[in-house]
């Protein structure tokens, strides 16, 4: 293969262009070592601490699967306990990364050591920006865990500010309920004081039902068809709001939902068949007049009610129990893996990678501009291009002047 020859000269060329302006190429470069090293010497050291966090792991079960098969007659009204944890999706480790890059978390932080200062900023959103500078949150693929990394210029410092960073945070979870159990003691938190206020309620028209009737007592036959209909009820009640909960994460075709449909469709039949009637859904129990008089009617209604306000008020109190041992189970939302401790050695500046990458870089600077100086010499020696750049600067000079 014939190699071009202008090719070859051109190399030469430019290495004879190069050892001719060596003395320039070396003078630039190691005046730019040297401005790296003083810079590299000036610049402020940091170290890095860091926190390694594990998440709670999802359980599958939990103690209200094991009880729930004990409670009887209410066994299926344990389906509010899926309803509260199934309003949520299961909590992945990413969900506490955003929690930690919380604005919340962060500020207490920033409130807690004083940052402001520290940063010289005037308005929190500042001081918060440069906090996330120096801040990195990550949560691994592979292990799930969480790594908290801050950079500061004093190594216990930083300790303290990392680890403190993971107390702000814990504040923050012990106020919400992130975890299913925590959302299942929530939820029956809330419910539970309206049926308790309901039971009480009830207990005061019975006894204000009894003092006017002079009723006491009722027949055995008529005590079970009151008790069924309140367990009956309360089912319904709870097969009604599971559906309800399951809508807001399922179509309408989600097996579990059609399921769900059939069996408060057969609760309703059964309810509707005790009380006699179909018109009725379980507001009221038709018995035989015959057997029942007004007085004793009133007071049926009156009993009724009380033994459903009384089931779902036990229902509540034992699934808020179950929720509460299967928080106490859980433990904490997050455990310290490793709490962070004060760095020994510095994480930055990386001196030996700044003073030579800034040297190898003035190298190719340099050549570059020998090669660029190089050819505009040699194309302003030309007469007609000497011309053009006249010509240039002559309107250039006269655009300015009509301006």
């Amino acid at each position: 293969m014939v190699q071009n020859p202008a090719s070859e000269v051109s190399v030469l060329d430019i290495a004879v262009l190069l050892v001719r302006n060596k003395r320039f190429i070396l003078r630039f470069v190691l005046s730019v070592a040297v401005l790296a090293v003083v810079v590299s010497l000036l610049l402020p050291v940091s170290y890095e601490a860091h926190v390694t966090l594990l998440p709670p792991v999802a359980q599958n079960s939990s103690i209200a699967s094991g009880l729930l098969g004990q409670i009887g007659n209410l066994g299926s009204l344990g389906s509010l306990s899926a309803v509260a944890g199934g309003l949520g999706m299961r909590t992945p480790a990413d969900m506490y990364v955003s929690f930690l890059k919380s604005r919340t978390v962060e500020d207490a932080t920033i409130q807690r050591f004083g940052l402001m200062a520290e940063y010289h900023a005037k308005r929190i959103s500042d001081a918060r920006r440069a906090f996330e500078s120096r801040l990195n949150v990550v949560a691994g693929q592979k292990d799930g865990l969480i790594r908290i990394t801050i950079e500061d210029h004093d190594p216990k410092r930083g300790a303290e500010l990392a680890n403190g960073y993971v107390e702000e945070f814990k504040k923050l979870s012990a106020s919400l309920a992130i975890t299913e159990a925590a959302r299942r003691r929530l939820f029956f938190e809330q419910q539970l004081q309206p049926a308790k206020e309901q039971l009480a309620s009830a207990e005061e028209a019975m006894r204000k039902t009894q003092q006017a009737t002079g009723v006491l007592q009722i027949d055995s036959q008529a005590r079970a068809l009151i008790e069924s209909s309140a367990v009956l009820r309360a089912q319904v009640m709870a097969k009604e709001v599971q559906i309800q909960g399951m809508r807001s994460f399922a179509t309408e075709d989600n097996p579990e939902l059609v399921q769900a449909k059939q069996q408060l469709a057969a609760l309703q039949s059964q309810l509707e068949q005790l009380a006699g009637s179909r018109q009725d859904t379980g507001s009221d129990i038709v018995l035989s007049k015959g057997r029942v008089t007004g007085a004793g009617l009133e007071y049926l209604r009156q009993y009724r009610d009380l033994k459903y306000y009384e089931t779902v008020y036990e229902l509540l109190t034992k699934e808020l129990e179950i929720a509460k041992l299967d928080v106490a189970r859980e433990g904490e939302i997050v455990q310290v893996v490793d709490a962070a401790v004060p760095a020994d050695g510095k994480s930055s500046p990386h001196r030996t990678v700044i003073v030579m990458g800034m040297t190898v870089l003035a190298f190719f600077v340099a050549v570059f501009w020998v090669i660029v100086r190089h050819g505009l010499e040699r194309t302003f020696r030309v007469p007609e291009n000497q011309e053009r750049l006249e010509a240039i600067k002559y309107y250039w000079r006269g655009k300015r002047k009509s301006e």
